[in-house]
């Protein structure tokens, strides 16, 4: 690496100051502390004694995601094989899963550096390391053989519509890969919605295949029952074996990484935990109604964690310490709500199943006012001063 950094040194001084290349500073600055992380030295109190800093924070996040990319690819391939009655090994399944995936992330990182690039020249600021993080979970959120001239205008609709309006990372309202997923969504619903697509090795424009979420109960059976019918055991959604995503299916994998950034302490526990504690008792509070035996009412609290992205957005996405509240309490209530929300928008509206994305939305939106209250709450308990 010393060769790397020798040039970046020697460099450094035309993207600096008056250099004739000073406009590309931010990306120059992005550019060499992705090879060398800043370590800037402190001689004077008070001295820093976490070294997490931003770039090693989202390092983390990005590190619990590769599983599910890793596994988002091969089960690409995995079902494509399945649609056509074919029986890939391992590599041919993950190969022909990685020559869709990967030119979605290369356009996903390759547009959102361009905007970033142009809004941090703009205004004269360091280009934001949140672009690593929503890069990567963009691509993990859409269908795998979706166009790619849509995926750059989802992530473009994502990070000037969704953060740079608002004044860039950590002034955002909403998370910025959900909002570029919520405008495909509803601008191009066949791309997006319904029955997600799997590859097919071949034919261009792939075959259709029911996600789980998709599924409704006929002749009077139990919405288990015809899951199970159509192959999504509690065993293959657990372990993600189904169409989707690129990288929802697995709830194994998404449990993993909510271990290891709650362990980390990269992602709140509170919210991971709330969500998955307001989701189980909404699932359960639908079981009991009457009349509910045949649709997602009945389906109960363990197909409504295994089945669709529910997993893969409260730990990944819910979690964003810019959109999700600040303080303790309101972030139990917030958890607490999406979990309610999911279950509720996909038990109301059939038209649109999977409920955790306008869940997560939504509540970035309240998230603001929970903290409002929690602190009003707690100011009020206080002595007066006399």
């Amino acid at each position: 690496m010393n060769p790397i950094k020798k040039w970046l040194n020697a460099s450094e001084k035309h993207f600096t100051g008056k250099g004739k290349l000073a406009a590309l500073e931010p990306l120059f600055d992005a550019t060499k502390t992705f090879f060398f992380l800043p370590s800037p030295k402190i001689s004077i109190f008070p001295f820093v004694r976490d070294c997490l800093d931003v770039k090693r924070y989202m390092s983390f996040v990005i590190l619990a995601l590769l599983p599910c990319l890793f596994f988002g690819m091969y089960n690409t391939g995995y079902q494509a094989g399945l649609a056509i009655g074919e029986s890939y090994t391992f590599m041919q399944s993950f190969l022909l899963g990685a020559r869709y995936v990967v030119p979605i992330i290369i356009v996903t990182y390759a547009v959102g550096f361009f905007w970033e690039t142009l809004f941090a020249s703009m205004r004269g600021h360091q280009i934001s390391e949140g672009l690593l993080v929503s890069g990567l979970l963009f691509p993990l959120i859409l269908p795998a053989n979706i166009p790619l001239w849509q995926v750059a205008l989802g992530i473009s609709f994502g990070i000037v519509i969704g953060k740079e309006i608002f004044g860039g990372t950590g002034r955002n309202l909403l998370n910025p890969a959900l909002t570029g997923r919520a405008f495909l969504f509803f601008s191009y619903p066949a791309s997006t919605s319904g029955d997600i697509w799997v590859v097919n090795a071949s034919v261009a424009d792939g075959i259709s295949g029911a996600t789980a979420l998709s599924v409704t109960s006929t002749d009077g059976q139990t919405i288990s029952a015809a899951l199970s019918d159509s192959g999504f055991t509690l065993a293959n959604l657990f372990l993600g074996l189904v169409p989707g995503s690129v990288g929802e299916t697995s709830a194994l994998l998404c449990l993993l990484g909510a271990v290891f950034l709650m362990i980390t302490r990269i992602a709140n526990y509170r919210i991971i935990i709330g969500g998955i504690i307001g989701l189980v008792i909404t699932a359960v509070f639908f079981s009991l109604l009457p009349g509910g035996g045949n649709s997602w009412a009945n389906a109960g609290p363990l197909y409504h964690l295994c089945a669709g992205g529910f997993l893969f957005g409260i730990t990944f996405m819910a979690t964003d310490p810019v959109s999700a509240p600040g303080t303790d309490p309101a972030r139990w209530v917030y958890g607490f709500l999406i979990g309610f929300l999911t279950v509720t928008i996909r038990v109301a509206n059939p038209a649109f199943m999977e409920g955790i994305m306008l869940a997560i939305l939504f509540m970035n939106i309240i998230a603001p006012l929970l903290d409002h209250i929690v602190l009003k709450r707690t100011a009020s308990k206080r002595i007066p001063n006399v």
